[in-house]
């Protein structure tokens, strides 16, 4: 399959064996599907060779830059370069400034979800709202039957939900998630009045900022989106939504959960869209079980 020239295989050619560079154990580096990822490195479309998707991505990058681009069109070229663009992010794990400038089309909302179904095949959006929604009752008393420490900060989260509306009701289950999954909120939703203060996110390496001139709000008025202490996606309307894009956006950029987060996105991953393994970490499991009752 190697010598076929299939792109999975021949990512990790050389390095176990005698193929091994030396002083690298065998295992160095081996790049494989971490997060179910069914199309996890494709080959490129029969035909087509790396300049003809290349002239495909520059079609893609001059059609970003008018007012209003043609969606079938742009679709139409991100379908055809998927390979190319995984082979970049998986081989060769560009930085995200990069990745702005090479696949701008890849930070718009319909194409992160485009992205999503590429590589796992599943509807994100769909799947993801479909699932909070349906644990959200089931989390709320969770929340408020909780003690100590964990069940004030829970408290002061349903404090501040002022209404039952499917968004507010949304983001109280995002917010509380990682608090009773013992995960670090406050590393990864950042507040601000204004985003060009970049102060307060610029060591960030993934999460979401709220911005709201009336100070910190459940929902705030305005969410970006974090990578590598850069402002990606900005002026999305609600947290939960930049949230679930956010999770595309991982897949879509083939990156690690960050530590502080990580219970968090487990679940989401194993629990929510059911993609892994059924075995657990013990804290998601007991979560997951309390949810089944």
């Amino acid at each position: 399959m190697r010598q076929c020239g299939r792109l999975d295989v021949t990512v990790n050619g050389g390095k176990r064996g005698r193929h091994s560079t030396s002083g690298d154990p065998p295992n160095k580096d081996i790049k494989k599907p971490r997060k179910w990822e069914i199309h996890f490195l494709p080959d490129y479309p029969e035909g087509m060779e790396k300049h003809n998707l290349e002239g495909a991505r520059q079609v893609l990058v001059n059609e970003m830059m008018k007012k209003k681009p043609n969606g079938s069109l742009v679709k139409k070229e991100m379908d055809m370069t998927f390979a190319l663009r995984r082979k970049e992010v998986v081989q060769d794990k560009p930085a995200i400034s990069q990745m702005v400038q090479r696949w701008p089309a890849l930070f718009t909302e319909s194409q992160v979800y485009y992205e999503f179904s590429r590589v796992v095949g599943k509807n994100l959006r769909e799947n993801f709202f479909d699932v909070l929604d349906r644990f959200s009752p089931s989390l709320m008393d969770l929340f408020r039957n909780k003690r100590g420490l964990t069940g004030q900060l829970l408290a002061e989260l349903l404090h501040r939900t002022k209404t039952t509306e499917p968004t507010d009701i949304r983001c109280l289950c995002l917010r509380g998630l990682p608090v009773i999954l013992g995960d670090d909120p406050s590393a990864f939703f950042k507040t601000c009045s204004d985003e060009t203060v970049q102060d307060s996110y610029i060591q960030t390496p993934v999460g979401l900022l709220c911005i709201d001139e009336e100070g910190p709000q459940l929902n705030p008025s305005k969410v970006g989106i974090i990578l590598e202490g850069r402002l990606v996606m900005d002026d999305l309307d609600s947290l939960p939504q930049a949230f679930c894009i956010l999770y595309g956006l991982i897949y879509a950029l083939h990156l690690d959960y960050p530590k502080y987060m990580k219970n968090t996105f487990t679940f989401v991953q194993q629990v929510m869209l059911s993609l892994g393994k059924s075995q657990l970490p013990p804290k998601i499991q007991s979560l997951k079980n309390q949810l089944s009752v």
